[in-house]
């Protein structure tokens, strides 16, 4: 790793690791208030995607700068920020930048297990692939990537697997572009960007979605503190930046993620202070164990293993539990939980990690008017789809979790499948290529 960079938050001088986000430099520094709203509450990192807009900075006099999204730099100067700040012209405007247009035969929209899948697919049946990904090193919210310029090891076969991944859409000719934000989409269809602070228009013959989904929080009293984020965000500046989120920390909500999120940042040295389960225990749905162990041992055992590793460091979940409320501490955070029973525990903690299950990430498709059809059972807008992934919306193709939640291992054959079509209806490909094989898994991933 290269040497530490040095820059000034308000007062104060911050010493970085090279390559981090500025959210991931100042939870390192311990600060964790960002930004103040209307009625003068604190905010700070929540989704750690660059979303949620709550942890908008001034940069360098430049205001609402992304602190989860910006990478950190020697010498500058990063202030709080208000939540109407007062914008004045620049005395000297920057000249104006010029308009980039592309027009691939494919255009990928994501840079996740789905997108890199469907692009892998597509370039080697012929089409020139253009793929898309908001963040700095592809491999989305799955196979998150560390930062280069830490120069470190993969942490586990799972991130050692989308570099695999990623050097393969490399190596095929998929051209990428970091850094961008989607904000428009238009019929045609025309999709408007913004790259390196220049437009960016791209019109491509045929388009795959990949933008994958959004943790949902649980809205209780104090949700929306510094220090209370996503276990997502905690994820990322775990995976991307071996930033801990806190070095006392409580997880809670429902799903796998947050035991997988829980063992990994334990092995990074935090202690986990709760680890708080909604449902049931697992083992109280037999059933549905003896299904998953046909369809997918290893995933089954995958699971089993990371229970035991946690309850091996006395962090093993507490099941049936669900948060009441948060408050603030005079260190930290103080979290009050209820269990099923009826008894109420609060804890102190530096920080707090929340997630209760997703939701499809789906406006792009909205925008372009592909049929949706609501499913209340999961309360999740899903777009109607060919066998080939192909929308309503004739040339426009869909995969991954944008299209409801289906996991990495399907959204990769789901790209596979739509890769291959994408290219068909370019006409790079003369006729859609077996693809039962990659039908089979997905069927047996869901």
């Amino acid at each position: 790793m290269t040497d530490a960079i040095s820059f000034r938050f308000e007062q104060q001088n911050i010493t970085a690791k090279p390559g981090q986000s500025v959210a991931a430099a100042l939870i390192d520094a311990g600060i964790y208030e960002l930004r103040e709203t209307v009625s003068g509450r604190a905010r700070g990192v929540f989704c750690g995607m660059g979303v949620c807009q709550d942890c908008l900075v001034e940069i360098d006099g430049k205001h609402n700068q992304r602190a989860c999204m910006t990478k950190v730099q020697s010498g500058s100067s990063i202030r709080r920020q208000t939540a109407l700040p007062k914008l004045q012209a620049p005395e000297n405007l920057p000249a104006k930048p010029a308009v980039r247009h592309e027009a691939p035969d494919v255009l990928v929209i994501g840079g996740g297990a789905g997108g890199l899948s469907a692009a892998i697919a597509a370039r080697r049946s012929g089409a020139a692939t253009l793929l898309l990904d908001e963040r700095r090193v592809p491999g989305g919210q799955y196979f998150k990537q560390t930062t280069a310029e830490l120069n470190t090891h993969p942490l586990d076969p799972q991130q050692q697997q989308g570099l695999d991944l990623l050097e393969e859409a490399k190596a095929s000719g998929v051209e990428m572009v970091h850094e961008v934000e989607v904000w428009g989409a238009f019929a045609g269809p025309r999709i408007f960007a913004g790259h390196n602070g220049a437009p960016l228009i791209v019109e491509p013959k045929t388009t795959i979605v990949a933008t994958g989904a959004y943790e949902r929080p649980i809205m209780v009293p104090g949700w929306d503190l510094p220090g209370v984020m996503t276990t997502g965000a905690a994820q990322t500046l775990w995976r991307s930046y071996r930033t801990l989120p806190g070095r006392r920390v409580a997880i809670l909500g429902s799903g796998p993620l947050n035991a997988q999120v829980a063992l990994e940042l334990a092995a990074g040295g935090a202690e986990i202070a709760l680890l708080a389960e909604s449902s049931v225990p697992p083992w109280h749905h037999p059933a549905a164990i003896v299904r998953l162990l046909a369809a997918a041992p290893g995933l089954a055992w995958t699971g089993l293993a990371t229970y035991l590793r946690l309850w091996s460091r006395g962090a093993g979940p507490t099941f049936r539990t669900r948060l009441e409320r948060i408050d603030e501490a005079e260190q930290g955070l103080h979290v009050t939980v209820s269990r099923n029973d009826g008894k109420r525990s609060q804890i102190e903690v530096d920080a707090v990690c929340m997630n209760y299950g997703f939701q499809p990430q789906n406006e792009i498709m909205r925008l372009l008017g592909t049929t949706m059809t609501y499913q209340p059972e999961m309360d999740q807008l899903r777009p109607e789809r060919s066998a080939t992934m192909e929308t309503s919306v004739g040339g426009l193709f869909a995969v991954g979790d944008c299209c409801g939640l289906g996991g990495a291992p399907a959204a990769m054959e789901e790209g596979s499948i739509a890769g291959h079509a994408a290219a068909v209806h370019a006409g790079t490909l003369s006729e859609m290529p077996d693809v039962r094989s990659s039908a089979k898994h997905l069927d047996r991933h869901r």
